[in-house]
C-alpha cells in the first residue's frame, strides 16, 4: 500500500513505464479478467488508504527497520557452478528476488537490484542492505518471472541491465510494455494470462491466479496490467511462487491442478489491517502452502523494504507460529543463502530479537470471502489451463 503512495507522488520519467497498446492492449481486452476498462480480482480488494496512512504514522514499530546490519550470507557466484545435489535449488536474494534451479534450468524471480522501490532516487522504500550478488555476476538464466508491476517487484535499473541477456522474460499481460519501453526485444517478451503456460524446453511456467492489484503511475491508472503468481514444472519437481496476493479461495484450485509442490515460496510481508486483502501476511501465507499442497514453505517478502508498519522481523515469527502443527516444512534463509528441499538446513534464528505483535494482537482478516473471512476450499471458476506459448528450446 504505501509503494502506491510513493508511486502516485510523482507522475513522470522512464520509470513509469508505458501502456500497452495495439495488439498487446487487445490481447489484454480479450481476457476473463478484463472489465470495465481494466483488470479486476474476483474477490475485491478491501481498501483503506487513509487508514492505511494513520497505521502507518501512529501505529508504526520503532522496529520497522533494522537497528544494526542484517545477518546476510555472502554469496560466491563459484556456487552456481556446481548443480543442486538433488535438482531442486533456490537462493533469496531478499524480498520475493529468487534465483531457482530446477532440473537442470535457471529461473530469475522478481529481480530487484536497485536502491529504493519507488520512481525516484530521493524518496521511497530504501533497501537495508545492497544487492547481495552484482547483477553482472548472475549466472546465464534461461527465464526472467516478473510477477507485476509495482516497484518492489519491477525495477527500471535492473530491467534496462538486463535488456541484452539472451533470456525469456516471462511476465503477466501488459507487464510487457514496460520493458519494450526500456529495451527488452519484443522477441524476448511472453506474455501469459492465468492459468496459460510457457515452454522452455522440458520446463513449464504456469500463470497462476492472485488477488493483487497493478500500477505505477496515476496515468496509467491502477490495474492497468496484469498481477499473477507462478508454477515453475519440471520433470522431477516443481516450485510454486505466490507473487503478491491476498487470500482467495482460487489457492486450492492451484493445489489441485499443479500441485503438490517441492517447495512454495509466498509472500508473508508487508501486511496491514487496513489492507487486508493486498498482502496475505504470515497467517494465511502458512494456510496458503497448505493449500497448494506445498512439502516445504519459504517466506517471501520481508526483510528487505520496510512497506508497512509492522516490525521487519515479525513476519518471520508469525510464520513460525502459525505453522506449529501444520503438515509443511518452513525454512528461513538468510538473505543470500540457498536451499535444497530435500536437505534442508536446521531452522536458525539469523535475525534479531526484537518486539512483535501476535495474529491475536495485530489479525490480518481477508475480506470478501464470505463466513466473516473464512476460506472456501471448492475450486475456483477459472478456466483449465489455456495455450502453452513457446520460448525458446
Amino acid at each position: 500500500m504505501s509503494l502506491c503512495v510513493a508511486g502516485y507522488a510523482v507522475d513522470r520519467g522512464a520509470a513509469f513505464g508505458a501502456s500497452p497498446e495495439g495488439a498487446r492492449r487487445a490481447r489484454m481486452e480479450h481476457s476473463p479478467q478484463w472489465k470495465g476498462g481494466r483488470f479486476e480480482n474476483p474477490q475485491p480488494l478491501h481498501d483503506d488508504l487513509w487508514g492505511a496512512l494513520r497505521d502507518i504514522t501512529f501505529r508504526g514499530s520503532a522496529h520497522r527497520t533494522p537497528k544494526g546490519p542484517v545477518p546476510v550470507e555472502a554469496l560466491d557466484p563459484k556456487r552456481f557452478l556446481t548443480a543442486p545435489h538433488g535438482g531442486l535449488r533456490v537462493t533469496w536474494l531478499g524480498h520475493s528476488t529468487l534465483l531457482v534451479e530446477l532440473d537442470g534450468r535457471r529461473v530469475l524471480v522478481d529481480p530487484v537490484w536497485g536502491e529504493r522501490a519507488s520512481p525516484v532516487s530521493w524518496m521511497g522504500p530504501r533497501r537495508f542492505y545492497a544487492p547481495l550478488l552484482p547483477l553482472d555476476q548472475v549466472p546465464a538464466v534461461d527465464a526472467v518471472v516478473i510477477s507485476h508491476d509495482h516497484y518492489d517487484h519491477l525495477d527500471e535499473p535492473t530491467i534496462r541491465a538486463m535488456r541484452s541477456w539472451s533470456t525469456a522474460f516471462v511476465v503477466p499481460l501488459g507487464v510487457g510494455a514496460h520493458l519494450a519501453a526500456w529495451g527488452v526485444p519484443e522477441a524476448r517478451i511472453v506474455e501469459l494470462d492465468w492459468w496459460e503456460s510457457a515452454r522452455l524446453g522440458d520446463l513449464e511456467i504456469v500463470a497462476t491466479p492472485a488477488r493483487h492489484a497493478s500500477g505505477r503511475s496515476l496515468l496509467s491508472g491502477r490495474n492497468a496490467t496484469l498481477w499473477a503468481g507462478f508454477a515453475l514444472v519440471g520433470p522431477r519437481h516443481r516450485v510454486y511462487y505466490s507473487g503478491d496476493t491476498g487470500f482467495f479461495p482460487g489457492f486450492a484450485d492451484i493445489g489441485r491442478r499443479l500441485g503438490p509442490f517441492d517447495l512454495a515460496m509466498i509472500e508473508a510481508g508487508a501486511y496491514g489491517r487496513s489492507w487486508p486483502d493486498w498482502h496475505l501476511g504470515p497467517e494465511q501465507a502458512v494456510r496458503a502452502a497448505e493449500l497448494v499442497r506445498a512439502k516445504v514453505l519459504l517466506p517471501v517478502h520481508w526483510a528487505l523494504f520496510n512497506l508497512a508498519y509492522h516490525g521487519w522481523t515479525e513476519p518471520a515469527e508469525r510464520v513460525l507460529a502459525a505453522a506449529r502443527g501444520a503438515e509443511l516444512r518452513v525454512t528461513l534463509p538468510r538473505p543470500g543463502q540457498s536451499v535444497e528441499p530435500d536437505a534442508l538446513p536446521a531452522l536458525a534464528r539469523w535475525w534479531p530479537e526484537a518486539p512483535w505483535k501476535t495474529a491475536e494482537e495485530d489479525p490480518i482478516v481477508p475480506t470478501g470471502l464470505g463466513g466473516g473471512g473464512a476460506v472456501s476450499l471448492g475450486p475456483s471458476s477459472s478456466a483449465e489451463p489455456g495455450a502453452r506459448r513457446g520460448v525458446g528450446p
